[in-house]
């Protein structure tokens, strides 16, 4: 029997969106000044108001107020009325030193020996259902903020938006698991005052039927372009009225939106957030490291759909365990268990050898904060940090570097795929 499966997303202008990126870009500033700094760092924002609390081993000196008030500016708020601004808001700093107790147990003379920084389960997915092997709910929930960000920043229609925003799409499914159509989409967007609220609802939903979703399914394959059809429900702002939002309208906090950063509630999740982490922390390293499983496994044609989980003890460097779940899409004669003895001796999923593997240490993770950090686009660019001061640092680093397909060829030779 056909059933539903849904995912939500939420804009860079969500308060726990903003929370996030403040902390990642924390990690990117001591990471781009000291690559082997340790960083664990909260953001809380309400309104008028930016609290960072955390610890750091590191020696780079940071002003890190002006880097906060550098990610809110870019984000949107950047108006007095939104009562959360750039330029206002209060922020307060209790940054402090890392505890000893935790830091020797991942620092080791031999580098190879690096301890995981907490114990935990991560977990990877990836399934062959869209080109880049995510969900397809979650990806067209990501797809619709990112576009309506877009249209907002372009300023020529829509001109009402603000900075926050939520989406959730609705996908029947087949018996086999295929998508068969989009059932329901949900966006709630935060705007002006510009009229009475049965029209600003009006103009809201038109315009969002009407020029938003025709511009998504443009950049959509055509087999997914297929699954919209006149009889979607819709529910576009269903409170009515969306003046009040962001951090004037909701606490924000650091690592609240777990489900939006990977799979959507597909798979699994260990629990563990990946924002305000330096990547000897396993929840964040780890959990890339088992995406960049999943996708490759897929892509190489030995699955449909797969989940790989990991596993660590606080201070030791070998996982406890590696666990994969193929849901009997696999195509070798093989069990899941001897599909996973294989799959350890392909990647070493040490600490270490994972921020090799990814040159996790390079400040990589201020674009991972919104938007999801799994199933974007692997790529170099050059970031520049501290522009027109006199510390100013441009680095060429390469984001996502766990999408890349770059095991393909050695899944397939180890499993005698042709």
């Amino acid at each position: 029997m056909p059933y539903l499966f849904t995912s939500e997303s939420v804009s860079e202008g969500h308060p726990d969106k903003v929370a996030d990126q403040i902390s990642d870009a924390l990690i990117d500033y001591f990471l781009a000044y000291d690559p082997s700094s340790k960083v664990a760092c909260e953001t809380l924002v309400t309104t008028g108001q930016v609290v960072l609390a955390g610890e750091v081993k590191s020696e780079a000196y940071l002003d890190v107020q002006d880097i906060a008030r550098e990610v809110i500016r870019k984000i949107g708020y950047t108006k007095s009325e939104y009562m959360f601004e750039a330029n206002s808001c209060g922020i307060f700093s209790a940054i402090h030193e890392q505890s000893p107790d935790i830091n020797q147990g991942v620092e080791r003379k031999k580098k190879e020996d690096q301890g995981a920084g907490d114990q935990g389960m991560m977990f990877g997915y990836a399934t062959n259902e869209t080109d880049n092997y995510m969900p397809l709910p979650l990806e067209l929930a990501h797809l619709l903020l990112r576009e309506l960000s877009v249209i907002r920043r372009e300023g020529k229609v829509m001109k009402y938006l603000r900075p926050d925003a939520k989406s959730q799409v609705t996908i029947e499914y087949s018996d086999d698991n295929r998508p068969q159509r989009v059932d329901t989409i949900v966006i709630s967007t935060q705007h002006d005052e510009f009229g009475k609220d049965a029209a600003m609802l009006k103009q809201i939903r038109e315009d969002v039927i009407n020029i938003v979703i025709p511009r998504i399914k443009k950049k959509l394959p055509k087999r997914v372009q297929q699954l919209f059809n006149d009889s979607i429900k819709y529910h576009v702002n269903p409170t009515g009225k969306f003046v009040i939002g962001g951090p004037h309208g909701d606490t924000g906090l650091t690592g609240r939106k777990i489900i939006v950063d990977t799979y959507g509630g597909k798979g699994a999740h260990g629990g563990g957030a990946f924002s305000g982490k330096d990547p000897s922390k396993v929840d964040r390293s780890a959990a890339y490291a088992t995406r960049h499983i999943a996708k490759n496994l897929v892509a190489a044609g030995l699955c449909d759909e797969v989940l790989v989980q990991v596993a660590y003890a606080i201070g030791v460097a070998k996982p406890v365990g590696l666990y994969v779940n193929t849901f009997g899409t696999s195509k070798v004669t093989l069990s899941d268990g001897e599909i996973a003895k294989k799959v350890e001796k392909i990647f070493d999923m040490r600490p270490y050898f994972i921020e090799q593997r990814f040159n996790l240490r390079t400040p990589i993770y201020s674009e991972t904060a919104a938007y999801g950090h799994m199933g974007r686009e692997s790529k170099v660019v050059e970031k520049i940090f501290n522009k027109g001061k006199n510390n100013e640092l441009k680095l060429k680093v390469e984001l996502f570097p766990w999408e890349k397909l770059d095991y393909v060829d050695q899944v397939r030779k180890t499993f005698g795929i042709q």
